[in-house]
């Protein structure tokens, strides 16, 4: 067991239990089974361990991952011990959150007690892996995530964490702009997987809320023709609203890839195309409107095996892409971005909602088939 992994584990622990701390209690989401999330009176962590910090949340988003664990999970939270953190069972929801430290322990130098953060919420050994000796930490075999397989999350007041997970934000960034950094990583990632660059022509298929800051990620990396697909024409009326030069496209109406090439130089199709929804007919589609010797992304998680044409893949030299979270190290950056309004993130939410009602007007809002809402946070102070 390495020093890193009887760390988390201890802090685990003592967090689980209050053992010691006299911390009192906060109100806290948690998981208990699919369909039954709870509002509950649960023990605020404790002080900060050696490397650890203390925030107070501030706000949390709902991600379309939280939603899967309501309906249909677990998926994602363990149900034995995590092999790294020893999470598991009843969880603490919220990966995509941000808030002020409260305390740090032992050893702490990036951040101060009333420095305002943003989560990074992967957590994974520091080293002694092949990837995470190379700082591809996200590509951990044994990743966990607060919020799904650590003691905290972001739908509590409180949220324990590791000194790494925390990121000082400016001024400049608001406190619901601190909660959408982590989407907006995921969104940025994809963008540079596909090479988006100046001048490229970029599908997204896919209109919910990693559609759409993937949309405005791909305009701040220069992109200048935009493209996105849905079957829920609220969520493409959204789309126009945030970006009114997107060209939207509904499959049941439309044949994406014939729109996609008549749209674009030479007739040939776009770019890149990022697949931002985990669907069989968006990844096809992806593949039909992209040009010859065109990047898919990969982005959307696909619950099942989903066939796919190869001999167009070999016939028109594709790349195809998987993209999955972010390198923990473009934070920074993304801070930059959203800040400066490069990438305007906020455009993307449609409500604000309080913990306490976060099941009925959160979770069964953002799963209404009308699709009347796009990104939701939550407010925790």
């Amino acid at each position: 067991m390495t020093e890193a992994t009887e760390l988390t584990r201890t802090a685990a622990g003592d967090a689980d239990t209050g053992a010691g701390t006299g911390a009192g209690t906060m109100k806290a989401l948690r998981f208990h089974a699919a369909k039954d999330l709870r509002v509950e009176d649960v023990e605020k962590p404790g002080q900060p361990g050696p490397r650890q910090v203390l925030v107070r949340n501030r706000f949390v988003g709902i991600c379309g991952t939280d939603l899967h664990e309501y309906s249909y999970g677990p998926i994602f939270i363990p149900k034995e011990p995590h092999p790294f953190t020893g999470a598991h069972g009843v969880q603490i929801l919220g990966h995509e959150f941000g808030g002020v430290v409260e305390a740090v322990g032992e050893g702490v130098t990036n951040v101060a007690p009333g420095d305002r953060v943003s989560i990074q919420p992967l957590v994974m050994p520091r080293s002694g892996d092949y990837f995470s000796d190379r700082g591809l930490f996200h590509l951990s075999p044994d990743l966990a995530l607060v919020g799904l397989s650590w003691v905290s999350g972001g739908m509590a007041e409180w949220a324990l964490v590791n000194d790494y997970n925390v990121a000082p934000v400016p001024d400049t960034l608001s406190d619901e702009e601190a909660a959408l950094v982590e989407p907006a990583a995921v969104s940025v990632y994809a963008c540079d997987r596909g090479g988006v660059t100046a001048g490229s022509s970029v599908l997204v298929t896919g209109a919910g809320p990693i559609g759409a800051l993937t949309l405005l990620a791909a305009k701040a990396a220069g992109a200048t023709q935009l493209f996105v697909s849905d079957l829920n024409d609220t969520r493409l009326g959204f789309m126009r609203e945030m970006l009114p030069e997107v060209v939207t496209l509904n499959p049941k109406r439309d044949n994406v890839g014939d729109a996609i090439r008549a749209a674009t130089e030479g007739n040939v199709g776009c770019d890149v195309a990022i697949e931002c929804v985990g669907n069989e007919h968006a990844l096809k589609a992806c593949l039909d409107a992209v040009r010859k010797q065109g990047v898919v992304v990969q982005t959307g998680l696909h619950p099942h095996d989903n066939p796919l044409d190869w001999f167009a893949v070999t016939f028109k030299d594709v790349d195809i892409r998987g993209s999955w979270a972010y390198p923990t190290h473009y934070w920074p950056r993304v801070i930059r971005m959203i800040a400066s309004g490069l990438l305007p993130a906020s455009k993307v939410v449609t409500k604000r909602i309080r913990l306490d009602t976060a099941v009925t007007e959160g979770f069964d809002a953002l799963l209404d088939p009308a699709g009347t809402q796009l990104k939701i946070l939550i407010a925790l102070d």
